[in-house]
């Protein structure tokens, strides 16, 4: 593999970790593809972003991210837009406004009550309800492997991180933008927003799924990857 064959770096969701990426982790040949676990890379989303660049070593990157790991993404693509060719953003908004009130929500669910309470009101309903049980019981049996510190320290990334909606408009790449069709958070009129504003934006909407693409219909994600690929392989 030279610096010019492409290289997928894979950015997890809250509160999950890179195993997320299962049905991802075979697109390229091996040693091309990257999925850390974000949590321990630091407190900050410019952290978890400097850090994970650290992993790939070519000048083709193909950077996707779910959720926090989509703001994670575009992080990676400020720190090094020559480095990555194409953007992919799964239910992931580039504006932030502070909540709060929501941060410190989530913070006493996951502290007073416990993770699998935090799952049962934070993220699992997060879920297509087209989903199968078998698709969100491994999601649930992968947030429960975290800590709950450790995903509180997710949850505060998250809530922390700045608007890059700006950053979006000027981003001379290619941006794919994926969104389940009853994705709440941010959804598909958001999404198509985004595509919108990126100067080399489209957008998939992924019917009968939810927030997570990656697990929900990975079969329709790996399609668009595919051919994300190819307009970079030589």
């Amino acid at each position: 593999m030279t610096n010019e064959s492409p290289e997928l770096l894979l950015l997890h969701a809250l509160p999950l970790d890179g195993s997320m990426w299962a049905k991802q982790m075979e697109l390229l040949p091996e040693g091309a593809t990257y999925a850390p676990t974000l949590y321990s890379l630091g407190d900050r989303i410019e952290a978890w972003a400097s850090e994970a660049l650290k992993l790939v070593k070519g000048n083709r990157l193909i950077v996707v991210g779910c959720s926090v790991g989509g703001s994670c993404a575009l992080e990676v693509a400020a720190l090094a837009p020559n480095r990555v060719a194409s953007l992919v953003l799964i239910g992931t908004k580039a504006n932030h406004r502070p909540d709060p009130d929501l941060h410190a929500s989530a913070l006493e669910i996951i502290h007073e009550k416990g993770l699998e309470a935090a799952w049962r009101n934070l993220w699992e309903p997060l879920f297509s309800r087209k989903t199968s049980s078998h698709v969100i019981n491994e999601a649930k049996r992968i947030a429960l492997l975290q800590s709950p510190d450790v995903v509180a320290r997710g949850v505060t990334v998250f809530h922390s991180r700045p608007s890059r909606d700006q950053f979006l408009s000027t981003f001379s790449r290619p941006v794919i933008v994926v969104t389940g069709s009853e994705d709440t958070a941010p959804g598909p009129g958001t999404s198509a927003k985004q595509a919108d504003l990126a100067p080399h934006g489209r957008l998939h909407v992924i019917p009968e799924c939810g927030h997570y693409v990656p697990l929900e219909r990975p079969e329709a994600l790996n399609s668009i990857l595919h051919e994300v690929i190819a307009e970079h392989w030589r």
